[in-house]
């Protein structure tokens, strides 16, 4: 549950992107998010490459790589930690010219946030702004990813203009009733053919935690949790990049988030896993109505 000062917070850095020049709400939650995310995702990287040279400890922050990126930047200087604290000019210059770029080329990563990153773009317009921004989101109290999901739904309520481009967003309580109806379960298989943000399949994890947390006690269950659960499917390179960080603040590492058309007719595999999903809601549904 956020606090009103939090929310002030927000609205603060949202105001300043808006006199800044970027009124797009879905630039705006992309500017914000996939800047503030390139410590975490350097971080992983480097977790990823000492695991597959056989090292059996947890990668700590205080084995940063110190090799520099293909364009001669230490990756140092990539992480949230180093270059909140450089000039405007230089800070613009790092997350322009190296900070995108690398979050561009994550892709071996295997990750639907790595795959949609891709198209990413740096827009913010100027140093000034981008150093505004990021010395008020320095300030936030993010320490948990209850906080962390919180704040992004926050921000995604703020996609009021979504709808013209025929994208609607379902208020959280319609989602959370949804949720509660069918009542998933660890071994379910969940598919949104039209996932947008990805608000279902987070209402659904998020209901798991709270009634399965044994689950992920079960290494089985746990990574059918994290790998092959969660199925979602958008048009939309954008709602896509948005609906995979939202799925990752949430806690769920491997969300199957994909671009394709639901109502093509040569997705077959989209229509099975939908197909799939349908049978478990129907299944929990039977349940429902057996137990009164």
């Amino acid at each position: 549950m956020l606090t009103g000062e939090l929310r002030s917070q927000i609205d603060g850095i949202w105001n300043d992107f808006w006199s800044g020049g970027l009124a797009n709400p879905l630039q705006v939650i992309e500017q914000i998010t996939t800047s503030s995310s390139s410590s975490a995702s350097t971080r992983c990287r480097s977790w990823r490459s000492s695991r597959r040279r056989g090292s059996a400890r947890r990668w700590s922050g205080a084995s940063f790589p110190t090799a520099t990126t293909s364009a001669r930047e230490p990756y140092a200087s990539l992480r949230w930690s180093k270059f909140k604290h450089f000039e405007p000019r230089e800070m613009f210059r790092i997350l322009d010219e190296h900070v995108f770029p690398f979050l561009r080329a994550l892709n071996g990563g295997g990750s639907a946030y790595a795959r949609h990153m891709r198209d990413a773009r740096f827009q913010i317009p100027s140093p000034q702004l981008l150093a505004k921004v990021v010395d008020k989101l320095d300030k936030l109290e993010m320490g948990n990813r209850d906080t962390k999901g919180d704040v992004y739904e926050y921000m995604l309520a703020k996609i009021a203009t979504a709808g013209q481009n025929g994208q609607f967003r379902t208020p959280r309580h319609i989602i959370a009733t949804m949720v509660e109806l069918v009542a998933p379960t660890p071994e379910d298989v969940i598919c949104d053919p039209a996932v947008g943000t990805c608000g279902f399949l987070v209402a659904a994890g998020e209901y798991l935690r709270k009634h399965h947390a044994d689950l992920f006690r079960d290494e089985k269950l746990r990574r059918h949790f994290h790998e092959t659960l969660f199925n979602g499917f958008d048009f939309d390179p954008t709602m896509l990049r948005i609906g995979a960080m939202n799925m990752a603040l949430h806690g769920v590492e491997g969300a199957n988030v994909a671009y394709r058309d639901s109502l093509a007719e040569d997705h077959t595999r989209c229509r099975a896993l939908f197909a799939r999903a349908c049978q478990s809601a129907v299944r929990r549904l039977a349940r429902l109505r057996d137990h009164g």
